[in-house]
């Protein structure tokens, strides 16, 4: 079990990077396939070969009858497939290690400019592009992960289909007739063959939400970054233009003067509130006018 436990250690780190759905196939990958094939499948599948029994004793005939059965050995087959689909996450395990050695805590830290990720228009080029490095590297392994699966599946389907007969006829060289050969337990392994193939289609179907979901996460960041560089450009842009003229000085206000073709203010009506006063003063001043031409 020990080299189950490096393993886990391994993949335990990719977490750091996975979102929820890479974290449920990460439960799925140590849970239904390594603990139950380091715990059930040994031993189920580790003495088949020596319980497959063959009506004959022609030397080779058994041996090779086995080989016809059984051209690759499920346990062995499975402990392959883990490999494989553990050599991706591994893999960028080993990158991200890589690439946070030469981080602003690393020993590269001196050469390299300085990070400053807590400044207020945002990290700085060489760690937005490190990351941006990772986020790829991540979307491919889990594309090689699915890949992986999707392979084995169909190999497992190939090989084994989904159930292991317990009758197997023999027929060819070294054995002198056709032989008939019994596999042992063939219902328990047939029930592992069909919760391994469960397992898988599941671990695939995790794998693909995890791909679309990444693939979506991306096309929003990347719409972020474009109206980001965008608000950016038209900042600066502002920056370049010259500044707007000032307004032209107000001219001083000045009171118009008298207007030289306007009529005398003698000859300007009366106001209202006084016409009764005037035409009353007017008749007095014509009375006087008639006695002083009678007299």
């Amino acid at each position: 079990m020990g080299e189950w436990a490096f393993l886990g250690s391994l993949l335990d780190a990719v977490q750091l990077q996975s979102p929820l759905v890479g974290r449920l196939w990460l439960v799925v990958m140590l849970i239904f396939r390594i603990l139950v094939l380091a715990t059930v499948g040994g031993a189920v599948f580790e003495d088949e070969q020596e319980e497959f029994v063959c009506n004959t004793l022609q030397p080779g005939c058994r041996q090779t009858c086995y080989d016809r059965a059984f051209p690759v050995s499920h346990y062995r087959f499975w402990l392959f497939h883990i490999l494989l689909l553990s050599a991706p996450p591994v893999l960028f395990v080993i990158y991200s290690m890589h690439q946070a050695s030469k981080g602003p805590g690393g020993a590269a830290a001196e050469a390299g400019p300085p990070c400053a990720r807590g400044r207020p228009e945002g990290p700085c080029a060489p760690c937005a592009l490190r990351a941006r490095r990772a986020r790829r590297c991540y979307l491919l392994s889990v594309v090689l992960r699915l890949l992986a699966e999707l392979a084995f599946l169909v190999g497992q389907t190939l090989l084994y289909g989904f159930r292991v007969a317990p009758h197997f006829a023999c027929a060819g060289p070294p054995c002198p007739h056709t032989v008939d050969c019994f596999v042992s337990r063939p219902t328990e392994k047939t029930v592992f063959v069909i919760f391994y193939f469960a397992v898988g289609l599941l671990s695939a179907l995790l794998s693909v939400a995890e791909l679309g979901h990444l693939l979506w996460k991306g096309r929003l960041r990347q719409a972020a970054e474009r109206d980001n560089r965008c608000n950016k450009a038209h900042e600066e842009a502002q920056k370049l233009l010259p500044p707007p003229p000032p307004p032209p000085p107000a001219l001083p206000s000045r009171r118009p003067g008298p207007d030289p073709y306007a009529p005398p203010a003698y000859a300007h009506r009366a106001p209202a509130g006084d016409s009764e006063g005037g035409s009353g003063r007017s008749k007095e001043s014509l009375a006087t006018v008639r006695q002083d031409l009678a007299i």
